[in-house]
């Protein structure tokens, strides 16, 4: 066996019923906050020293074009906005704006740490660490634009660029993380910090980044340190690779069919929609298009009668980037696993995974191998369970009845969800339109918590027509920032929903924030109502509880600010949000047919709620899949890692191995787009789960302090939303609920029991 499954499966056979002793445990441990991200990442976070490692990251500035003065002058990206708290000029910025752009910011950021690390004076904590808090601000804001445009907006230009820069800005973040006066400076102070009669926020501060420099390679020989250059940029040129050719192969492994009987059982507006993506692309008329969301499910198959059109669509999704194609993604993950080990190796860990873990919550790959071998169990013999009865459905409604199949599993479970609560979706989702779910839902749920208000700001330009604007302002009336809507997909847009920012705020720089939200909702045709299925509705809610992470942020050091915590924290208070969908008071202000405008009967809401736990073997075997693959992959030796065409065969022997092998569930997302883990969730998609064992107890606090109300809003945005990362994490969670977190409301939640 491979040393990955040895270490998976030992700690796995000690679980049992001490899952929720072993939890506890983990949730009791230290972690260290993380800056903001530069990428367009699901909300995760980098470190000061990591700002460009692997999405925009290494090749040296120097001797690159920085431009005339006048070019300069004209550059949006270099001037002040015109528009209040800094948001961008999306009407004035084209993309010939960005590259000079970064080399200008890339210029004045090498310049400023020049400054520090060769001052004359003695390092103080202010000449050295606030000074390189202050660092940095063009650069920083112009590859959050860029960044978050190439994610929801994305062109040639735009990719070109991204292609041509993640490696020169790889190289950038080493010119410093690699400067060996300025972590000279760093170390000096590091050692003295028991003298330097800091606040717990500086003090805080000083230790993350002695930290980072380490892990950067700062302790490394000169030798070391070129090489560990060369594989960050690599690693820079290889990511961006990855997250274009997914992209494309998304567009490319769209679905064509010929005729609209094949499309049976979706609704007159999706088949609408299908018709008109295949005009868009210029193919015949009589012929439809199914387009693909990143996840290996997919929302049609639900739906669709036709079992020859499920298995086309499904397979097109699962065999994404393995086709051996142009789009072939397998070459690339060995190459990103193998470069990833050997910069652990160099700077002392066994694994990625271990590299990547030291400073998240669970500490470490023992700890993350013990809470997913324990779950795995409970989850696939749940899902089997699930799959019996789906079979039993096959078996009834069937003249010719066949062995369930991953393809066949959301259109027959639909049935049994039917018989057991008696709706489907067709019935509920002309109660959620989808402005009315984020106004009377989301917005209302916001204004009872924390008195905010938003108003729509058509005045200010947009990136994309689809998109809407909001000032976001506080209880006294004062403008807090702006929240960005961006809802609907399309070919230029990542899949997934994330949550980004486009500036911060903070004690030492000022400003306000300015945040965004994506979804990717399917367009219905020109002039036909957007209605949200129950899981579109419950992301809504849950990328605004990212989105409130960001605009209530109140540190003082950018480092801190917004989301800047760990990638196993950072998804803790976005799940707890995901509680207002359903509460309610809520769902009655929201919850109203778009036609009628009469509310939904409380008989159809409760069996909604009710069927919450419904099929919930299924999604968290799936999610445990992919996080446990996240592990399997992360958690090799070099001598471990397959070749390009080995990649699929470990994939099926990993899921195999650890007890996934349960063919009608298939992983979240399969190795060749598993986005999450090429990008900032490295070693890090186990972070859900772990975060949802906070939501379910802090949803469990909520329900037994107060509710809805201002009060409780309040005191949570006080002790986590505002405090950043600028604590540690458990420590603002017993701020929050004054005792440790337990299990029993997380398995509870899901209806899962933990089998001897």
């Amino acid at each position: 066996m491979p040393g990955w499954f040895n270490r998976f499966t030992s700690q796995g056979n000690r679980m049992k019923n001490h899952l929720l002793t072993l939890l506890l445990a983990l949730m009791s441990l230290a972690l260290v906050a993380c800056s903001e991200p530069q990428t367009p990442a699901e909300p995760a976070s980098e470190s000061p020293s990591e700002m460009a490692a692997e999405s925009a990251t290494s090749t040296e500035t120097e001797g690159s074009e920085q431009g005339t003065e006048a070019d300069q002058a004209s550059n949006p990206l270099l001037a002040a906005s015109p528009h209040p708290h800094g948001y961008p000029p999306f009407d004035q910025i084209a993309d010939e704006h960005f590259k000079p752009a970064m080399e200008q910011g890339m210029a004045e950021h090498l310049a400023e740490i020049e400054v520090i690390a060769s001052n004359p004076e003695p390092p103080s904590f202010e000449n050295t660490i606030v000074e390189l808090e202050k660092s940095g601000q063009t650069l920083s804001y112009v590859m959050r634009v860029f960044g978050n445009l190439s994610g929801a907006n994305t062109n040639a230009n735009l990719q070109a660029v991204q292609r041509e820069m993640s490696p020169r800005l790889s190289a950038h973040s080493d010119a410093i993380n690699l400067n060996p006066a300025l972590f000279a400076r760093i170390e000096t102070l590091y050692n003295q910090r028991e003298s330097l009669d800091l606040d717990a926020e500086s003090l805080r501060l000083l230790e993350r980044y002695h930290t980072d420099f380490v892990r950067a390679g700062a302790r490394l020989s000169a030798e070391q340190q070129d090489e560990l250059r060369a594989i960050n940029a690599e690693l820079a040129r290889l990511g961006t690779e990855f997250s274009q050719k997914v992209l494309a192969e998304v567009n490319d492994s769209a679905v064509v069919f010929d005729n609209a009987e094949a499309l049976a059982g979706l609704s007159e507006a999706r088949i609408a929609s299908a018709a008109a993506e295949a005009a868009d692309r210029g193919l015949e008329e009589g012929q439809y298009v199914i387009t693909l969301l990143n996840t290996s499910g997919q929302p049609p198959l639900s739906s669709l009668s036709n079992r020859e059109a499920r298995e086309r669509i499904h397979t097109a999704s699962l065999s994404r980037g393995s086709r051996g194609n142009e789009y072939d993604t397998t070459a690339i993950v060995s190459r990103v696993i193998e470069l990833r080990t050997r910069r652990a190796n160099m700077l002392g860990y066994d694994t990625h995974a271990d590299y990547g873990l030291e400073q998240q919550t669970a500490g470490s790959v023992e700890r993350v191998n013990e809470m997913l071998s324990g779950l795995a169990p409970v989850a696939v013999a749940s899902a089997r369970r699930e799959g019996e009865a789906i079979q039993a459905k096959i078996n009834e409604v069937e003249d010719e009845p066949f062995e369930l199949a991953s393809w066949d599993w959301d259109y027959y479970a639909g049935m049994v969800k039917q018989d057991l609560y008696n709706f489907d979706d067709s019935e509920v989702r002309p109660y959620f339109e989808m402005n009315n779910v984020l106004v009377n839902g989301v917005f209302f749920s916001a204004e009872k918590l924390f008195g905010i208000t938003f108003q729509e700001r058509t005045d200010l330009p947009r990136y994309h027509p689809d998109t809407q604007v909001w000032e976001v302002f506080e209880e006294d009336g004062s403008s807090l920032g702006f929240f960005i809507t961006d809802f609907y997909s399309r070919s230029s847009k990542r899949g997934g929903a994330w949550m980004n920012s486009y500036r911060v705020n903070s004690g030492l720089l000022g400003g306000a924030p300015v945040v965004g939200n994506h979804l990717n909702v399917p367009k219905p045709p020109e002039g036909e109502p957007t209605l949200l299925t129950w899981d579109e509705v419950t992301t809504m809610f849950h990328e605004f509880g990212h989105a409130v992470h960001g605009l209530f942020s109140d540190v003082y050091y950018p480092s801190f600010a917004g989301t800047s915590v760990p990638r196993d924290f950072v998804e803790y208070p976005s799940q707890v949000y995901e509680v207002w969908a359903s509460w309610p008071e809520v769902l009655a202000n929201y919850a109203t047919h778009y036609q009628t405008g009469e509310p939904i009967p409380t008989e159809l809401l409760d069996r909604v709620i009710e069927s919450e736990t419904f099929n919930e073997g299924f999604r968290t075997t799936e999610y445990l899949a992919a996080a446990m693959l996240d592990q399997a992959w992360h958690q090799l030796s070099l001598d471990e890692i397959p070749p390009a065409e080995g990649v699929m065969d470990f994939e099926a022997r990993a899921l195999a191995e650890a007890g996934f092998d349960y063919a009608p569930v298939p992983p979240r997302y399969r190795t060749p787009y598993f986005s999450h883990i090429m990008g900032g969730y490295s070693a890090g998609y186990y972070a859900y789960i772990w975060s949802e064992v906070l939501d379910a107890d802090s949803v469990l606090w909520i329900r037994e302090n107060g509710g809805l109300d201002r009060a409780t809003g309040q005191h949570y945005r006080d002790t986590i939303l505002s405090q950043g990362g600028s604590k540690d994490a458990m420590e603002l969670y017993m701020e929050f609920a004054g005792r440790e977190p337990g299990l029993e409301p997380l398995l509870e939640r899901r209806g899962l029991l933990i089998v001897e």
